[in-house]
């Protein structure tokens, strides 16, 4: 076996790494509890007009993405196994959000240079969460 990816000592860092992406996927199912449970009756006009564009369909997808990816960390926090493909899933069904949002036009045409940068944040640190668990998991931290 390779040398790079024989067992080693847990890194001092992985504890660090692993409660911030169970604080990052909390805040994904925090940002899906209020989407899901917003009246867009009382919203500014503006934001009412993305809330009505959005198909309820990529806002189910954010839902499984965040439970999905919470469970994943939940399991990185316990060096558990399991959390690399509940973050591989999580990580793909977030890219299913993404395009879900560019794909539709009137949701598309609303959203402001902020809100992009916003879900392509989000996508990078899932894809991160996702490459740590996977280099956790090479390294023998997960059981």
């Amino acid at each position: 076996m390779d040398e790079h990816y024989a067992p080693q000592p847990i890194a001092g860092w992985y504890w660090l790494g692993a409660i911030a992406s169970v604080i990052f996927m909390l805040i994904g199912c925090a940002v899906y509890g209020m989407h899901a449970y917003t009246d867009p009756t009382t919203l500014p006009l503006d934001q009412r007009a993305m809330f009505e564009a959005e198909p309820r369909w990529v806002t189910t997808v954010l839902g499984v993405a965040s439970v999905l990816g919470t469970a994943g960390a939940i399991l990185l926090l316990l060096r558990r196994r399991p959390a690399v493909p509940l973050l591989l899933a999580s990580l793909l069904l977030t890219l299913i959000w993404f395009a879900g949002i560019f794909a539709t036009p009137q949701l598309r045409d609303l959203l402001s240079t902020t809100e992009i940068a916003v879900v392509l944040v989000a996508l990078a640190v899932s894809w991160t969460i996702f490459w740590f668990a996977r280099h956790s998991r090479q390294r023998g931290w997960l059981r």
